[in-house]
């Protein structure tokens, strides 16, 4: 049974990081936010989370542990928001 010619799948298109003096600009942020995420956890008074996620965001692009954290992060967000749906809708 013939068929018409096939479509190609396009590739999913995955942005490159920034190079160049912008590479070492959201390396240094990155760090810096972790490490002010950490301070965090020490100190009871500040929160940790605000600064942890964006830091883990900027150096996901760069360091691949980085990027698999940020994504076992957005999966339990979204497993959280989930959770609270069902709650509030009365399916829990």
């Amino acid at each position: 049974m013939a068929s018409g010619p096939e479509t190609p799948q396009a590739e999913p298109v995955t942005p490159t990081p920034p190079q160049g003096w912008r590479k070492y600009v959201r390396i240094t942020a990155g760090i810096g936010l972790l490490i002010v995420g950490i301070i965090g956890l020490l100190l009871p008074v500040m929160p940790q989370w605000p600064f942890i996620i964006p830091g883990l965001a900027l150096l996901g692009d760069y360091f691949p542990p980085a990027r698999r954290l940020n994504a076992w992060i957005q999966t339990k967000i979204k497993d959280a928001r989930e959770y609270v749906q069902r709650k509030k809708n009365g399916a829990g």
